[in-house]
């Protein structure tokens, strides 16, 4: 049995975790924090992970990158590892996260679904193939239009995982309309779309001369996000300090 302490439980991802916790022999949420105390979840809440005193296996966290420092010391300091599920960490954050995992056991990822989490494997495998044969690579995602960043995380964990492939030699590019000129060979381009509910799609389009290549994820419901970080809590239980990611998940390493 695992037993999760939920940051963020009373939002909305920590709810559609808390639902599928319920029928999952095994993983237990043990304890939430959250600032809003209002709903009846069948576990005590907490205003914050020093009050909670608890004993648990994993914190799976969905909140903002404001926290982060304070949740990376209260991991430190009880040897409890941390699902990052956040979005939205700068390079200094991400420094951070680099430099705790080195004490106690850290799994980020900008997408926790296990079906994005493969799409990067697929696109660095196509990537390996059609860059060489000149094909150009853009990437286009859609998102609700309360989502705050863009590229969403994802979008750029997609562009990166290709990157990888590619030595680190490819620019990103944002935005085509301040410069008049032809497409850069070495170049990903990365477009984002905001509107209604949608709740996340991303496409690679590795183009050619006469053909095109199309690799997609749609997410429905944003309970794949949860059964992704559910299982990645699961796999972190009692791993040693170090830097994991949704790849290892899938893998099982």
């Amino acid at each position: 049995m695992t037993r999760i302490i939920m940051r963020g439980c009373n939002g909305r991802m920590g709810q559609v975790i808390t639902n599928l916790v319920k029928d999952d022999s095994e993983a237990q949420i043990v304890a939430g924090i959250d600032l809003v105390d209002n709903i009846e979840n069948g576990y005590p809440v907490f205003a914050s992970l020093d009050e909670c005193d608890v004993e648990a296996d994993v914190v799976i966290d969905f909140t903002s990158p404001k926290l982060l420092d304070e949740m990376l010391a209260w991991s430190i300091e009880k040897q409890v590892p941390i699902v990052l599920c956040t979005t939205g960490y700068d390079e200094e954050q991400l420094a951070k996260i680099k430099k705790a995992s080195e004490k106690v056991a850290l799994l980020r990822s900008a997408n926790m679904s296990l079906g994005v989490n493969t799409i990067l494997k697929l696109v660095q495998a196509a990537t390996n193939v059609l860059a060489a044969a000149d094909f150009d690579i853009e990437i286009v995602e859609k998102h609700h239009n309360q989502k705050l960043d863009a590229p969403s995380g994802t979008a750029l964990a997609i562009a990166d995982a290709i990157n990888e492939v590619l030595n680190n030699e490819y620019t990103y590019n944002y935005d085509r309309s301040q410069v008049k000129a032809k497409r850069e060979k070495k170049e990903i381009g990365l477009s984002a779309v905001r509107g209604g509910t949608i709740v996340g799609e991303h496409e690679v389009i590795f183009a050619g001369i006469d053909e095109v290549i199309e690799i997609k994820h749609t997410a429905y419901s944003k309970a794949i996000f949860g059964k992704g970080a559910v299982q990645a809590a699961k796999f972190l239980k009692g791993k040693s300090a170090g830097l994991y990611n949704m790849s290892q998940v899938i893998d099982g390493e």
